[in-house]
C-alpha cells in the first residue's frame, strides 16, 4: 500500500481496528458513504467509503490480517487477526477493479457525521434506497 506523508494529517481521517494492530489513513474526507444490506455487510455493519486502490494507507496489513473472499470472488473483505473488526475490502485483480472500500466505523464518530451515508440494497435489487 502507498504510504502518504504524516505532516498536516487531519485526525478524522486516521481510524484503526479495535486493538490497534491495524490502522488506516484516508486521503481525503469522503464524499460519501454506503450501508448495504447484501448478506455479508449487513452481518458485518459497515459503511463503506471508495477509494482509488493505493490511496489509503494501511499499517499492519497483511501481516495482521485475515481475509475472506466470497461470492463472484472479485474482492477480499479484511478483518484484523486480533479483534476481528473489519477495516476494508480490496479487489483480488487491481487491474480490473482498482477501487477498494474502506469501513468508516474504523474512524472517529465525527467523520461519519460528515458524510452522507446512503444505503444500498445489495440484496435484492442493487439500487440505493433513498
Amino acid at each position: 500500500m502507498q504510504r502518504l506523508p504524516p505532516d498536516n494529517v487531519n485526525p478524522l481521517l486516521e481510524g484503526s481496528c479495535h486493538c490497534g494492530d491495524v490502522k488506516l489513513r484516508l486521503p481525503s474526507v469522503p464524499e460519501k458513504g454506503t450501508r448495504c444490506n447484501c448478506s455479508i455487510c449487513r452481518r458485518q455493519g459497515s459503511v463503506w467509503a471508495y477509494y482509488d486502490f493505493g490511496t489509503v494507507s494501511i499499517d499492519g496489513h497483511p501481516q495482521n490480517t485475515q481475509e475472506y473472499i466470497q461470492g463472484d470472488r472479485t474482492l477480499r473483505t479484511v478483518r484484523c487477526k486480533t479483534c476481528g473488526c473489519v477495516t476494508h475490502w480490496e479487489p483480488l485483480d487491481p487491474a480490473k477493479h482498482p477501487q477498494h472500500g474502506v469501513n468508516l466505523n474504523n474512524f472517529p464518530p465525527a467523520l461519519l457525521d460528515q458524510v452522507k451515508v446512503r444505503r444500498f440494497d445489495g440484496a435484492d435489487t442493487w439500487t440505493f434506497i433513498e
